[in-house]
């Protein structure tokens, strides 16, 4: 029961902190102070504070979106485990759910945006949607690996740590090609350099940040707390694969936990100051290349 309880806490409160620490990682690669780890918490306060700018073309589709986008993040958090914890809610396939509770949670975001009737935002939905096509067989071929090397059909013994951090010599090269492949997936999937820039404002070149011009107050709120959770989900999935084996202690096990997603973080963070944001036309062969590492993957697996 404490397990379960830990596991809702740390969904509910931790997702922001991902971000202010990607933001300070900038600012000290940058040579700047840069803003409080904890700034994304203040922000998301003001945000709920404000009023809402609501255009009179819009439908209650705009107002579905974010929070039919949250709801669906947060469900999937609901089907992954956290280090040693087991996910709250479990079955065989479940990893099925999983997938496409974040295309649902892509679908409503898209449809918010067009419901404004601008162009721009149509545009960047265009790009979400295509890119999108591109990163989920890769996420379904790392499944499938999941799946041959654990025996399971449920994403809380496909990604028990235990076994996985080894990296056994005859496990060790699939087992790379994965992390690197679902890496790139994590990047493209949170609109990360080099697939997007969180930060920029040229609407030409933006992909989902263009999405939500439209959106403020409360509303735009949702939408950046979703945006956290939801690479806190990615992030989580990932570090299940490559933290430590487990020792049995429950604070033991979700420090390690806790200290592989803010290393992620810092990782996330070092990566959008050393590099710029690809070409909007390389971005796919970007999205090929996981596709590409998590299939070879499981070939290796299966020959």
């Amino acid at each position: 029961m404490a397990d379960r309880i830990i596991h809702l806490f740390v969904i509910l409160l931790m997702p922001p902190l991902l971000f202010g620490i990607i933001n300070k990682t900038k600012a000290i690669m940058a040579g700047r102070k840069g803003a409080p780890v904890l700034q994304p918490y203040f922000d998301l306060t003001r945000l709920f504070r404000k009023g809402m700018v609501v255009s009179t073309t819009t439908t209650w589709a705009f107002f579905a979106g974010p929070v039919v986008t949250l709801s669906a993040v947060m469900l999937a958090g609901l089907l992954i485990p956290l280090g040693h914890s087991p996910a709250l809610i479990s079955f065989a396939g479940d990893f099925i759910l999983f997938a496409y509770l974040f295309g649902l949670a892509r679908f409503f975001t898209t449809v918010a945006a067009m419901d404004t009737g601008s162009a721009f935002e149509g545009m960047g939905s265009a790009r979400e949607l295509t890119f999108a096509a591109l990163t989920e067989p890769g996420l379904f071929f790392a499944f499938l690996v999941f799946i041959k090397f654990s025996g399971s059909l449920s994403l809380t013994k496909m990604l028990q740590p235990i076994g996985y951090s080894s990296f056994s010599q005859g496990n060790f090269a699939p087992l790379v090609m994965v992390v690197l492949g679902l890496a790139i997936i994590l990047l493209a999937e949170n609109s990360r350099i080099p697939v997007d820039d969180p930060n920029t404002h040229l609407e030409l070149t933006m992909i989902h940040e263009v999405m939500v011009l439209d959106h403020s107050g409360p509303l735009f709120g949702i939408i950046q707390y979703a945006s956290s959770v939801k690479l806190f989900i990615l992030g989580s999935f990932l570090c299940d694969i490559i933290m430590p084996s487990l020792t049995g202690i429950g604070w033991i096990d979700w420090c390690v936990f806790c200290f592989c997603l803010f290393i992620l973080a810092i990782a996330i963070g070092v990566v959008e100051s050393v590099m710029a944001r690809m070409r909007m036309s390389r971005v796919p062969v970007l999205l090929i290349a996981s596709f590409l590492l998590c299939g070879s993957a499981l070939i290796l697996f299966v020959r």
